[in-house]
C-alpha cells in the first residue's frame, strides 16, 4: 500500500510525456509511444530520468540546462517507484498465448537492435512488442561474478565508457581468441561500475538518438523481461567467450562460468527437452560457438542446445562432425554464408549443410538478417522480404536471427498467418 501512489504516478507521468510530446510519425519507422512508457519504467532511476527528459526536451526544444532542473526531481520520483519492485513478476501461465511452433522462429538478435541499442531493456521490449518468438542475448561475467548481457568482451565500441574520466586508466591488453586486444574489458569492472555506463548503437547508419540512454542489463533482468511478457516468449542466451571468462573471473565456490549460467536458468524455472510441456511453458535455447561448453552443460540441463558456426570450416560442417555434435545439440546456428556462399555481393552456391543437418534431425537457425542495403545481397533487390522468402521457402530454415523483428513478423503474418 505504501508504494501504490508513486507506482501509479510515475507510469502516468511517463505516459503523459510520451503521448503529449512525442511527434506523430509513421508507426513503421518509430517506436510506439507505449514502448517509451514501458521502457522508462524498467530502467534505473538515473537512466529512466535522463530518457524522459530527452523525450520532453527534444519535443519542446527546451534548453540543455533544463536537465539540471528536472533530472534530480525525476530521480527521486523514480526511486520511490522502484522501491520494493521484484524480479520477475510474471503473469499466470494459463493466461498467456502459447509459443507458436508452426512456422520458423522469429529470433530477435540482441533484441530489436535495428531500432534500439543492442541487448538493452528497450531492444528486448520492442522485440516482444513486434512479435519475436525468442529474444536472443550474449552472456558474459563481471569482475564480481555477475552475469550480464553483452556481445563484446570489450566496452569501448558498445558503450560511452570513454566519457568517464574515472575509468581512463582501466584499459588493459588481453589475448582473446588468439588476438591481442587493448580496451576496457567487462571482466575488469564490477556490476555497480558497469551500471554507470550507457549502451550505444553499434552501427553509425542506424538511429543514434538513444546512445547512452540505456544501461547494461543483467542475465536475470533479461530473463524477467521475457517472463513478464503477456504471451510466452522464449529466451536464447549464448555462453559467450567461455575460455576467456573462466580465465579472468573466479567464483568463491570454485564453479565455472557455465555452471553459473545454468544455475541462473534453473533459478527461474527453465528446464525440459525441446518440445516438452515444461519447455513450451518457458522456452529456451542455449547457444555457443564453443563445443566444449555445450558438451559440458549437456550434463547439467536437458534444455535444447544450438551449436553456432562462424566460418565455412570444412571440419565443422563435415558428416563426421555433425554426427558427433548431434549427440549434444538439437540444432546449428550457421553464419548465412556457410549455408549459401556469396561472390561480389551476389549469391553463389547453395551448400548441402541444411540437408545434412535436417537428415540428422537438427534444426537450422542462420544469422544475421538485417534490412539495410549494405547487408542485402543484390539478388534480393534491396528488399528484406525477398530475402526472408528465399531463406524460409527455398532454403527451408527453422528459425532466423534478425535485427528487425518487426519486418520478419510482418512477412510471416502475411505469408503464413497463425490459425
Amino acid at each position: 500500500t505504501a508504494h501504490t501512489l508513486p507506482t501509479i504516478l510515475f507510469p502516468l507521468f511517463c505516459l503523459l510525456i510520451t503521448i503529449s510530446f512525442t511527434p506523430h510519425t509513421e508507426p513503421s519507422t518509430h517506436t510506439n509511444q507505449y514502448t517509451h512508457f514501458n521502457i522508462c519504467f524498467s530502467l534505473s532511476p538515473s537512466h529512466s530520468s535522463k530518457l524522459i527528459v530527452s523525450f520532453a526536451s527534444e519535443a519542446l526544444q527546451l534548453p540543455m540546462d533544463f536537465e539540471f532542473v528536472l533530472v534530480p526531481f525525476l530521480i527521486l520520483l523514480t526511486i520511490g517507484c522502484c522501491v520494493g519492485r521484484t524480479l520477475p513478476s510474471k503473469l499466470s501461465d494459463s493466461t498467456k498465448q502459447p509459443l507458436q511452433t508452426s512456422r520458423p522462429y522469429n529470433i530477435a538478435h540482441r533484441g530489436s537492435n535495428g531500432e534500439f541499442p543492442e541487448e538493452t531493456a528497450a531492444a528486448y521490449m520492442r522485440a516482444i512488442e513486434e512479435g519475436a518468438d525468442f529474444i536472443e542475448t550474449d552472456i558474459l561475467a563481471t569482475k564480481d561474478g555477475v552475469l550480464i548481457c553483452s556481445h563484446d568482451v570489450t566496452l569501448g565500441d558498445r558503450t560511452d565508457i570513454a566519457n568517464f574520466s574515472q575509468f581512463a586508466d582501466r584499459k588493459r591488453t588481453y589475448e582473446v581468441q588468439y588476438v591481442n586486444m587493448t580496451d576496457w574489458f567487462v571482466v575488469d569492472f564490477t556490476l555497480e561500475e558497469l551500471k554507470l555506463l550507457g549502451v550505444n548503437q553499434r552501427f553509425s547508419f542506424r538511429d543514434q538518438q538513444y546512445n547512452g540512454k540505456f544501461p547494461i542489463i543483467t542475465f536475470e533482468e533479461y530473463i524477467s523481461i521475457a517472463l513478464d511478457a503477456k504471451r510466452v516468449v522464449g529466451i536464447y542466451p549464448e555462453i559467450k567467450n567461455p575460455v576467456f571468462v573462466n580465465q579472468r573471473v573466479k567464483w568463491s565456490d570454485g564453479k565455472k562460468f557455465e555452471d553459473k549460467f545454468v544455475e541462473t536458468l534453473k533459478k527461474y524455472g527453465y528446464k525440459g527437452s525441446y518440445g516438452s510441456k515444461e519447455w513450451l511453458k518457458q522456452p529456451a535455447f542455449i547457444q555457443s560457438f564453443a563445443p566444449s561448453s555445450l558438451t559440458y552443460v549437456a550434463n547439467l540441463t536437458d534444455l535444447p542446445k544450438v551449436f553456432l558456426m562462424d566460418d565455412t570450416y570444412y571440419e565443422l560442417t563435415s558428416d563426421s562432425y555433425l554426427d558427433f555434435i548431434k549427440n549434444y545439440v538439437i540444432g546449428i546456428g550457421p553464419w548465412k554464408d556457410t549455408v549459401v556462399t556469396t561472390k561480389n555481393k551476389y549469391l553463389d552456391e547453395v551448400t548441402d549443410l541444411v540437408a545434412k543437418a535436417h537428415a540428422r534431425g537438427l534444426q537450422v537457425h542462420p544469422y544475421t538478417f538485417r534490412n539495410e542495403n549494405s547487408f542485402l545481397h543484390f539478388d534480393f533487390h534491396q528488399d528484406p522480404y525477398v530475402e526472408y522468402d528465399y531463406w524460409i521457402n527455398k532454403i527451408g530454415v527453422d528459425g532466423l536471427f534478425t535485427d528487425f523483428t518487426g519486418s520478419l513478423h510482418n512477412f510471416q503474418e502475411k505469408t503464413s498467418p497463425l490459425s
